[in-house]
């Protein structure tokens, strides 16, 4: 539930972000293709696309994916998955702790007289609930805390998205970074998607280097903080243009 919650403000603000630059670069950027400057941001540009004379170009481009992937949003989030770890061993000892009254429960929950095993329910009850409680706290904290990065990163490439796509002609850019049918993309080509010279170009211009993930790990995602035990909520990102089955 956060996760959609913190895709749904993110959303909001690339909207209102894009338009407020739309606007304003409008008057002064060309109108057709072939008027666009030959010269364009750091990275390579994708393939161009044709069609019908007069069609608009649409291009793709993945925000969540383009915001965690750059040096700086990697770099954010690994700090952020570190601040969380204290919370993350907090919350294993709780579910051990859980877990083990449970064992004790089902082993020997018919040896026990009434009262002892009506006292280990109602034990196990209390430290569930405040088990689901803490989770959902650690979630909402982290998504909030998540959001405040990307939104902070967005604010510095939105700029360079729209100069990117006016410079190579594009007349509307589509997020991807929900999949159909949560979207109302069906389908696109990677040709057309510019997620990837928009970061190469923004990691030049931030100055940010590529962290380096701690040993044996792979490079950090932006997700939920998850319970020892359960499915947390998970940011959800396409990572393949294949049309649905």
């Amino acid at each position: 539930m956060k996760s959609k919650f913190v895709r749904v403000l993110l959303a909001i603000a690339v909207t209102l972000t894009f338009s407020a630059l739309a606007q304003t670069g409008s008057a002064a950027t060309p109108s057709s293709a072939a008027a666009a400057p030959a010269t364009t941001p750091a990275g390579s540009a994708p393939a161009t696309t044709t069609g019908p004379t007069g069609a608009t170009k649409v291009g793709t481009i993945n925000i969540q994916e383009a915001i965690f992937g750059s040096n700086e949003g990697q770099k954010e989030i690994q700090a952020l998955q570190k601040k969380f770890e204290p919370k993350q061993a907090e919350l294993k000892s709780q579910n051990d702790e859980l877990e083990s009254l449970k064992k004790q429960l089902n082993t020997q929950g018919d040896k026990l007289n009434e009262d002892a095993a009506g006292n280990l329910k109602k034990q196990i009850e209390t430290k569930q609930k405040s088990f689901d409680r803490n989770v959902q706290d650690a979630q909402e904290e982290f998504g909030s805390q998540q959001q405040d990065i990307a939104s902070k990163i967005l604010q510095k490439m939105a700029p360079m998205i729209v100069k990117y796509s006016q410079e190579n002609g594009f007349g509307m850019i589509v997020d991807t970074s929900k999949p159909w049918p949560q979207s109302n993309v069906l389908w696109w080509g990677e040709a057309i998607d510019i997620t990837k010279p928009v970061v190469e170009a923004y990691n030049v211009q931030s100055g940010v280097a590529a962290p380096t993930p701690p040993a044996g790990a792979t490079a950090p995602k932006p997700t939920t903080p998850r319970a020892p035990t359960g499915t947390a909520p998970k940011s959800s990102t396409p990572k393949s243009s294949e049309p649905p089955k």
